[in-house]
């Protein structure tokens, strides 16, 4: 019983880190990176796709992104949503393939985007909590049934919190991490 609730927290925990860390992989830093335009959505015959599905996209160079759509005629509306999308960029084409040049941030970009990347941070934080919360009552719910001993629930809340806090160890050491990344000039 403690052991399926542990096992369903630690994934569910894992699942919270893991979408963090897809997010801030898609803050801008300083450098290209091909995880910054993967997931912009193309109007691509009436149905959004991710850019990911329809093109190559990589960084040649530390301020460059090239993306060579698998097919040439959708060249227009991958530019349009690059566009239109809220990474700040414009793009370049040549017919076959698009460039994107990454700008040096300023300062001030720089510290909106640390909060930003804080604010992803303490959402992570806040679903790992609510993991905590939901197998923590349903231990004490096996208790008041009568499934397990007193004992038993205060060795599963005991396990439960060792479980969380490494989760949220690993959720402070993403956040500096990608911080320090941000702040890089």
């Amino acid at each position: 019983m403690i052991k399926d609730a542990l096992a369903e927290a630690e994934s569910r925990m894992a699942g919270a880190v893991r979408a963090l860390q897809e997010d801030l992989a898609a803050v801008r830093t300083g450098r290209a990176s091909p995880a910054l335009a993967e997931k912009v959505l193309v109007d691509y015959y009436g149905n959004p796709t991710p850019l990911i599905q329809l093109a190559t996209i990589s960084a040649p160079e530390p301020r460059l992104l090239t993306i060579r759509p698998f097919d040439p005629g959708s060249i227009k509306e991958i530019e349009r949503a690059i566009f239109t999308s809220e990474l700040g960029l414009t793009p370049s084409n040549d017919g076959k393939l698009i460039r994107l040049s990454i700008p040096p941030l300023t300062e001030e970009r720089r510290h909106e985007l640390v909060k930003l990347v804080r604010a992803r941070v303490e959402e992570a934080r806040v679903a790992v909590r609510n993991v905590r919360r939901d197998v923590h009552s349903d231990l004490r719910e096996f208790e008041q049934e009568k499934v397990i001993s007193k004992d038993d629930l205060r060795r599963g809340e005991e396990q439960l919190q060792k479980v969380t806090d490494g989760f949220i160890d690993q959720i402070t050491e993403t956040s500096e991490r990608k911080e320090s990344e941000v702040l890089e000039i």
